[in-house]
């Protein structure tokens, strides 16, 4: 792990005096890309706030609200005792057909999964509709916790036909579920989504590491293929502390 010294040392600060940009705003954009680029890895310590402020001439009110700022995003803690400490930078997922489990991959935050369910049932009745097949028809259901560097950042509870592929648990621990269809044939064309927030219930906050009612994403998916077939229907819930959705919108000609 970085030292202290040597973490926030290697940030190159450089405040635009003249900016109509806040300097507290200018030194957090600044920290936080330290951090998001690996510059300031997790664990490190930020020091005394005293010490930052007389290194770059600002005021100790200044310094304070940059930190607490980058504390406010879940970037940043503060630990009694040990100071202000950075963690692991949140998720930002782009919002298109994509594997949660491919998406941390290349953002280097190192998934790994824990399946907790991995069986056949009957389909419910909301379940049968998302996949075309008969209310009380056989589906696959998994349920499995999705972590970045040890820590949980989603609950992953999916349907599939029976049928369409083998799903070993083992595997499922080492890989992305998207991953284990197209190894299969099956060609990802299509999804409808839906995005919403919530509170955590007692049980997802003790399995995400939460407090209850702490604030949650949610994403209901069914994603389709390229002859139309439904082939996958997930409910999902992810730590809003952790994880945010990223997407850009375009004006409609």
């Amino acid at each position: 792990m970085m030292s202290t010294v040597s973490g926030l040392a290697a940030v190159h600060f450089v405040l635009d005096r003249t900016s109509p940009v806040p300097l507290y705003h200018q030194l957090a954009q600044q920290l936080e890309a330290a951090v998001e680029g690996g510059v300031l890895a997790p664990g490190d310590q930020l020091g005394n706030e005293i010490d930052l402020s007389v290194r770059l001439g600002l005021s100790r009110p200044t310094v304070r609200q940059a930190i607490q700022s980058l504390v406010d995003k879940g970037l940043l803690v503060r630990r009694r005792g040990v100071g202000t400490q950075v963690v692991h930078s949140k998720v930002k997922r782009p919002l298109e057909l994509s594997s949660l489990y491919d998406d941390l991959e290349a953002a280097g935050q190192q998934p790994t999964t824990r399946v907790l369910r991995n069986e056949t049932v009957a389909a419910a009745a909301d379940v049968a509709a998302a996949l075309a097949v008969p209310e009380g028809g056989e589906v696959v259901v998994l349920e499995r916790l999705r972590f970045t560097h040890g820590s949980p950042v989603a609950f992953l509870c999916n349907y599939l036909p029976a049928g369409l592929l083998s799903l070993d648990t083992a595997r499922l621990e080492t890989t992305g579920l998207y991953r284990m269809l197209r190894a299969t044939g099956v060609t990802l064309h299509s999804a409808r989504q839906t995005i919403g927030a919530r509170g955590a219930t007692d049980e997802e906050a003790a399995r995400l590491d939460e407090h209850r009612g702490a604030a949650l994403l949610t994403m209901q998916r069914t994603a389709y293929d390229d002859t139309g077939r439904a082939v996958e229907y997930g409910t999902h819930v992810y730590r809003a502390s952790r994880y945010a959705f990223d997407f850009q919108l375009l004006v409609r000609p």
